[in-house]
Order: C-alpha cells, then structure tokens, then sequence
C-alpha cells in the first residue's frame, strides 16, 4: 500500500478559483485521485479538490516558510 501525502477530502463549502495547469499536472492530479480514492475507499475526488489541501499540507510542512512567517511577525 502506498502511503500517500494526503488523506480523504472533506467535503468543504466550495470557493470559486479559476487556475490554468499544464496537461500533464491536470493529468497527474486525476490520477492521484484515482490513487487516493483506492487507498481511502472513497469515491474519486474531483482533481480540482485536490488543489487545496495539498497546497494547505506543502505550506504546513515547508519549514523554511514556517521560520519566515514567524520572523515576520
């Protein structure tokens, strides 16, 4: 079994965005759907839902970031 980085989506109040990806990230994050959703037993997200909380879980886990957000503050 493959550990991934992400968890299940939670079914969150959506916000609109528009974001243009390259062909090849938008067919890399609809296959990490498709992975996620074996590894969790959920339905296969919609790969544009993937966007935040991988976005949230690189920010959470940049330590470089961490240590410039708290200088900044």
């Amino acid at each position: 079994m493959t550990k991934l980085k992400l968890g299940p989506i939670a079914d969150d109040k959506p916000v609109k965005a528009t974001v243009e990806l390259p062909a090849s990230l938008h067919r890399d994050l609809v296959a990490y759907a498709a992975v996620l959703a074996r590894e969790t037993g959920q339905p296969a997200a919609d790969p544009m839902k993937l966007i935040v909380p991988m976005l949230e879980r690189f920010i959470a886990t940049d330590r470089a970031f961490a240590k410039a957000k708290r200088a900044n503050l």
